[in-house]
């Protein structure tokens, strides 16, 4: 059975809406053969991302940047993971295989930043970019959570045996 992992940072009601669709889209019935585990970004490890086929990550948009949280969960896991530096230290291109990944962010004016930092770190990880990011503003409502959904499930199928 294939795991896609779900990682994120739910602080408030609008995200965690989002999160509970995404992980209800995951689990749709109609996709077979994927476990879906799901961790906050606190509590998420490099054995939990090493053991998954694919990747979900979700986060708010804080000043101009990804939560705290998912931060601490890529300086956690990245090096584990196989994240890839150039000599100076700086992020570099991934090599290797490829696992698919997609994201959601919200935030209250702006998304921007948050998805820029996400997306750097993971430039520098076998990961793929494998749906488009999922960029909320304000308040959440039924469109934004069944493009979460969406999202979910996307990711789930691609992984589905």
């Amino acid at each position: 059975m294939r795991r896609l992992l779900v990682v994120h940072h739910s602080p408030t009601p609008s995200v965690r809406s989002l999160t509970d669709a995404v992980v209800a889209g995951a689990n749709d019935d109609a996709i077979d053969g994927v476990d879906v585990v799901v961790r906050d970004a606190l509590a998420a490890t490099a054995d939990d991302v090493l053991g998954a086929d694919g990747f979900l990550f979700g986060t708010t948009a804080n000043f101009g940047y990804m939560s705290g949280a998912l931060k601490h969960f890529f300086d956690t896991i990245f090096l584990e993971a196989g994240g890839a530096l150039a000599d100076d230290g700086s992020a570099s291109a991934a090599g290797g295989g490829k696992k698919p990944y997609g994201l959601w962010v919200h935030g209250r004016y702006d998304t921007t930043g948050a998805v820029r930092s996400v997306q750097s770190i993971i430039g520098a990880l076998p990961w793929d970019q494998a749906a488009a990011v999922l960029e909320v503003l304000g308040d959440v409502g039924e469109q934004d959570t069944a493009a979460a959904y969406d999202l979910g499930g996307t990711l789930a199928a691609l992984l589905s045996e």
